[in-house]
Parts: C-alpha cells; structure tokens; sequence
C-alpha cells in the first residue's frame, strides 16, 4: 500500500478498515523519537488545494458550522501575521462520538499544497496534524495526518496518547476526514453563488 506520501521506516502497519488501503494507523521513529500516527488519503472532486488552505485560514463558526451542521461546532483563528504562519486557531467537533476542542498554532503553511498544525490543549503538546495537497485533473488528492509523540524523557508520557489515538478513535477519523471534504466542494459553490449575486 505505499504511496508517495507513505513514510518507508514503518515499524508496524495496521489496516483500519476494508474501505480503503490508504487509511492507516502506524507506530513510526522519527528523529530517534517514537511517533503515534494515524493518516487518511482520499480523493474529492471539485476542489483544489488552494480553496482548502484559504477556507481554513479565513474560516470562522458559521462557515464551519455551515461545512457539516451538528458535527462541526465552532472554529475561529487570530492571525499570526504574513502568509498565516503563527496563527492561532481553535476548533471544536465530533469525531465520530469523541468530542474534539483542541487548539494550537500554524507551523507551516504553503497556500493549496501543504498546512501543518501544531496542536495544544491549554498547553503546547507533541501533537501536529498535517494536510498534504496535491492538484489533479478533476480535483485534489488529500492526505490528512495525526502525529504524536514525546522526545526524550517525555516518552514516558507516549501510552496516554495510545489510549486516545486508538483503533476506534482512528477508524472515526477516517470517516470524519472523508465525510468533512466531500462536502466542502458544496459549500464553497454555495459561499460563490451568493457572492455572485450580491455583486
């Protein structure tokens, strides 16, 4: 199941469900450090990497709210300066029945090809989320990725995250993934339409 996005120093791979080869949860080193991972790739027509790194950096509660009613719950950033990178961000959803508030800052940023999230929940933890963004003839190839995991003696710390970045929460999060992107196509058309006929 390689991809090119795949990392090739896997220590073990597990398959979340039969869906999909391209959903995954691994246990991986980085940098002398174990890392928790749990990535979904999927497809959606209609849009590009550019309209997804733009709605997410101008996102506010309605348009999120509006991007999936009853899932998506409230989302708002504080500009950290020029291209985004340093904002501040906070979102709260379900993920399956798991409810998710988690904040953090934006680490990396390149506008319609890649996004990188350094998560926090009131304190700075080892957690990113990553969107890697590729454009395609009819639409864009999404690779969403969780990664946690402490340095140095802080991996002591590294079963807590196994309890809640497990085989259910990953499995929820695949399907959230898909689900929440499918859908941004219509709501960017809808967000365009009435911009269109307000000029």
């Amino acid at each position: 199941m390689p991809t090119r996005f795949s990392n090739p120093r896997l220590l073990w791979l597990t398959k979340i469900n039969d869906r999909s080869q391209r959903a995954y949860m691994t246990n991986a080193h980085e940098k002398g450090h174990a890392v928790i991972k749990i990535a979904t790739q999927t497809c959606v027509a209609g849009l590009t990497g550019r309209d997804i790194t733009e709605f997410l950096m101008t996102c506010d509660t309605r348009r999120y709210q509006a991007w999936w009613p009853g899932t998506h719950l409230r989302f708002f950033t504080r500009d950290g300066g020029p291209g985004h990178v340093g904002s501040w961000f906070f979102m709260d959803e379900y993920v399956g029945r798991h409810r998710v508030r988690v904040g953090g800052r934006v680490i990396e940023l390149d506008p319609g090809r890649r996004l990188v999230l350094k998560l926090s929940r009131f304190v700075p933890l080892p957690v990113w989320l990553t969107l890697d963004l590729r454009d395609t003839d009819d639409g864009v190839v999404i690779r969403h990725e969780i990664a946690a995991g402490f340095r140095g003696a802080g991996r002591v710390f590294d079963p807590l995250f196994r309890l809640h970045f497990n085989r259910r929460f990953a499995t929820d999060m695949d399907a959230h993934v898909r689900e929440e992107f499918s859908r941004l196509p219509a709501l960017l058309a809808t967000e365009r339409a009435a911009s269109g006929a307000i000029g």
